[in-house]
């Protein structure tokens, strides 16, 4: 049995897994959960005890609807270090905020971290600080950027300490009179993808899912429509494919590879170095890498993700990560796998061809 402040994931006999809201568990039985979960050490991986949740059914919709209760643990103006705890996370910023902005945005962290954890895709890693996945929040951008935040960036995930940097700007922050407000419009797709890379586990960012898939599951969630505390799972295909063909159904954000894309060889891109990933042609790997994940997702064999759960479990049991790339050709060779991709997003209206020697695009491709 695994646990967290908010749901619960029940093994059952023959293997199936329930989830549901830790309110529903007798007292007794949630304080023990919540005494376990705070048990462990500082930076603890989080999912040291947890296999993955590959048998679980694929979620439709993830609202989370519950009260985030933050709770102030610090406040101290002299050292500008300000502590406030969700359901999850923590929150450290260099600013007084009231709990009801910290409120406010942590819905978001919370519905992310729901989303995260139902889809059976083992997305339970990341280190925890006391039990909390910790985020670090800046007043202004300059500051950010002077704490390592890149200077282009909404947000950040800095893989060696596990942490979320955030300048307030990103989470619609702002300052008003002697306080703070929150502005509930603010777009959230940046910080939705940094937060999956901060729950994604450490096997899943080795050479064979580095780049395609760990930036491609992350650019997922962040294609599936969300609005204030829900995400809308069922039917988001179409979302996917806007956001990677297009700017998005909102023109909010997307990768804009057009409708005839022309790729490198597959192997070469599954196994492409993460330097040149997310180099000069990052907007356009980044797309394709999202397209490649839906497919092994939603396209391919019967649509249950199959070989995409076979691959990540291998990693997960310590398999060498271009090892189990195996999984996911699954006797096919490359050249076989390519024609079954391009024939699947061929009947979607999306035209790739594999082996060309530069990545390429109709769409603009800007990091």
């Amino acid at each position: 049995m695994t646990s967290t402040a908010i749901d619960v994931t029940l093994k059952l006999t023959g293997g199936r897994s329930v989830t549901f809201p830790i309110s529903r568990l007798s007292q007794s039985d949630q304080d023990f959960i919540k005494e376990a979960a705070v048990s462990g050490d500082a930076d603890k991986p989080a999912d040291e005890a947890d296999k993955g949740n590959f048998d679980s059914p694929w979620p439709d919709k993830i609202r989370f609807s519950e009260d985030p209760q933050i709770r102030v643990i610090s406040e101290d103006k002299e050292e500008k270090r300000f502590i406030y705890e969700s359901a999850n996370y923590r929150f450290v910023c260099d600013v007084r905020l009231s709990q009801q902005v910290v409120k406010g945005f942590a819905v978001m962290f919370e519905s992310t971290y729901q989303y995260c954890r139902a889809l059976p895709l083992g997305l339970s890693g990341g280190k925890l600080t006391d039990g909390k996945y910790q985020i670090l929040l800046f007043e202004t951008k300059e500051t950010y950027v002077e704490a390592g935040g890149p200077p282009s960036s909404a947000g950040v995930f800095m893989s060696g300490r596990g942490v979320v940097m955030v300048p307030l700007t990103s989470l619609g922050v702002r300052p008003v009179g002697s306080g703070y407000m929150l502005d509930r419009d603010q777009t959230s797709g940046t910080l939705i993808h940094e937060i999956t890379h901060q729950l994604t586990p450490e096997e899943y960012f080795e050479s064979g899912p580095l780049g395609w898939f760990s930036e491609g599951i992350a650019e997922y969630t962040t294609a599936t429509p969300y609005r204030s505390g829900a995400f809308k799972v069922k039917g988001n295909f179409d979302d996917i494919t806007d956001y990677a063909t297009d700017y998005g159904k909102d023109s909010n954000g997307g990768r804009a590879l057009g409708q005839k894309i022309k790729a490198p060889s597959l192997k070469d891109f599954f196994l492409m170095g993460y330097s040149q990933f997310a180099g000069n042609n990052a907007n356009f790997n980044y797309g394709l890498g999202l397209l490649l994940t839906t497919y092994f997702l939603h396209l391919d064999g019967d649509g249950d993700a199959a070989r995409m759960k076979d691959f990540l479990k291998a990693l997960r049991a310590g398999e060498d990560g271009e090892d189990s790339l195996k999984y996911l050709l699954d006797g096919r060779t490359y050249e076989q796998l390519e024609t079954a991709i391009s024939k699947a997003w061929k009947r979607k209206g999306i035209d790739i061809e594999f082996g060309q020697a530069e990545s390429s695009s109709d769409g603009d491709e800007d990091e």
